[in-house]
């Protein structure tokens, strides 16, 4: 027992750097945008290209989890994500650490469905699994809301490198905790890895991603984004269909057709969607309108980040006594009604009402995102527990992209709607200030402080409004998603 559990302890421990690292960068945008000459397009793909990639990359990583043991899998993650650390700290310029984010995302997405495969095989007991489930999904959720204060405190004394240099020594540590103490796992040989099939995946995800930014944008010509846009989807489809045909493919897809499984997919991808979207909202408007550092930014958030760090096990033992119908639709329900909340608060003038909020959104949806979890992994049969793993994570990373994507989208538009510029600005000027709150105090470096001043209040103002726009867009997503998801699973309850 004592060995079960010391092996959990080593799985997981690995988990929490790969969990903060989706969100580690969200308050070190200004610092790179002036250290590596970053452009604002830049900025979004170095921090939305780690989820993305893992996304897609997760998939025949589950498979080769399958095919060789969890042990192996976690081991072979652990020392990619640590080598590619290194590259990512010392990146000389944004292309660089665009690719050592890609690359510390294939080494994540070998790791997080070993630890899933892992607790699968380590607690055959359903009770003590869904314990154990609640564990991961406190270091999950809560590294990954931690990740802002903690990018806000190395940034704070430490050069904007720090915060992958402290992902090396977890990983030495691992490593060798794991070839010890860690059981091996019985692979299936027989399982099949298509690098070429998951590559498909990647760049699917990643044109789909592409034509809904410029779609939206205006940058580009509405042909080429219609063209890429189809491009995108009929790889995704070609994918999906020759995994259904093949004898042995590189994961069921046949498992997306479970009611239990698609519902713990779509609750994850949901919930990361509207979670990860509120940290990056939060991060600019702390900073940009009310003058945060970093630091003070990730101290700000620090009620959500508190709630979802405590909440797994809760609600770990709370999907066992209520069942995951009733957890499931009340974490939903509870982050809709956080959103709704948020959405009409001055986070300058009603602080202590946002923090209430927060909390609650912080142990609603990490409540919502184990009840996922749980889901999957329960109904999922257990030989195919990495593939399950795989499907897991890529719900939760595809959501935590295009989280990224999503509410950056409504940022932009609604903050060019409602940006009121002074008279002053030439015709290049207006449209890059008009473009983001970044852009706009850019510009206002270079105009006299009168006119920079005006600039300045206009771009806080519309932020404000877009903030609004966002948070009630998301409370209106997941209330949605708590009634389709309270009668998707009502079959469920009464067997």
């Amino acid at each position: 027992m004592f060995r079960q559990w010391l092996a959990l302890v080593i799985i997981v421990l690995v988990y929490i750097p790969v969990a903060i690292d989706a969100t580690v960068l969200h308050v070190a945008a200004p610092t790179l945008s002036m250290t590596l000459a970053a452009s604002g397009n830049e900025l979004l793909w170095i921090i939305d290209i780690y989820s993305l990639v893992m996304a897609g990359m997760v998939l025949p990583m589950g498979a080769l989890g399958d095919r060789i043991g969890f042990k192996r899998l976690l081991i072979m993650g652990s020392t990619l994500f640590g080598l590619s650390s290194l590259a990512a700290a010392f990146a000389p310029t944004a292309g660089w650490l665009i690719a050592a984010r890609a690359s510390l995302a294939i080494g994540a997405a070998m790791i997080i469905p070993a630890t899933l495969a892992g607790i699968r095989t380590l607690f055959p007991d359903a009770r003590q699994r869904n314990i154990a489930l609640g564990v991961w999904a406190a270091v999950g959720s809560g590294g990954a809301a931690f990740g802002p204060l903690v990018g806000g405190m190395l940034l704070a004394h430490f050069y904007w490198g720090s915060v992958f240099l402290i992902n090396v020594p977890i990983v030495l540590l691992v490593v060798s905790l794991a070839a010890r103490f860690v059981p091996a796992q019985q692979g299936r040989p027989e399982q099949p890895l298509n690098i070429t099939h998951a590559l498909m995946l990647i760049v699917a995800i990643l044109l789909l991603v592409f034509s809904a930014k410029t779609a939206l944008k205006g940058e580009l010509s509405p042909w080429l984004v219609a063209g890429t846009l189809l491009i995108g989807a009929a790889m995704l489809w070609t994918f999906v269909r020759i995994q259904l045909r093949a004898p042995t493919p590189m994961i069921d897809i046949r498992l997306f057709g479970h009611r239990i499984i698609l519902s713990g997919v779509v609750m994850a991808m949901t919930a990361m969607i509207a979670l990860v979207g509120f940290e990056l909202l939060m991060a600019q408007e702390l900073q940009f309108v009310h003058g945060f550092t970093p630091f003070e930014a990730g101290m700000f958030m620090l009620p959500v980040m508190v709630a979802s760090g405590f909440s797994g096990p809760i609600a770990g033992v709370l999907v066992g006594r209520l069942g995951l119908r009733i957890v499931a639709t009340g974490g939903m329900g509870l982050s809709a009604l956080s959103f709704t909340g948020l959405s009409t608060l001055d986070f300058s003038t009603q602080q202590w009402q946002a923090w209430c909020l927060m909390v609650l959104l912080g142990f609603s949806a990490a409540s919502a995102l184990l009840a996922s979890t749980s889901a999957i992994m329960a109904a999922a049969p257990k030989e195919k527990a990495a593939a399950a793993g795989a499907i897991e994570t890529m719900s939760y990373e595809l959501g935590a992209g295009l989280g990224i994507a999503i509410f950056g989208l409504l940022l932009t538009r609604s903050f060019s709607a409602s940006i009121a510029l002074p008279s002053g600005l030439d015709a290049s000027r207006a449209e890059q200030a008009s473009s983001s709150i970044g852009e706009a105090v850019k510009v206002a470096q270079d105009l006299t402080p009168s006119l920079a001043e005006s600039v300045i209040e206009a771009a806080k103002t519309a932020f404000i409004t877009s903030h609004s726009v966002a948070l009630g867009s998301a409370g209106a997503m997941l209330t949605v998603l708590a009634i389709g998801i309270w009668f998707s699973l009502a079959r469920v309850a009464q067997r």
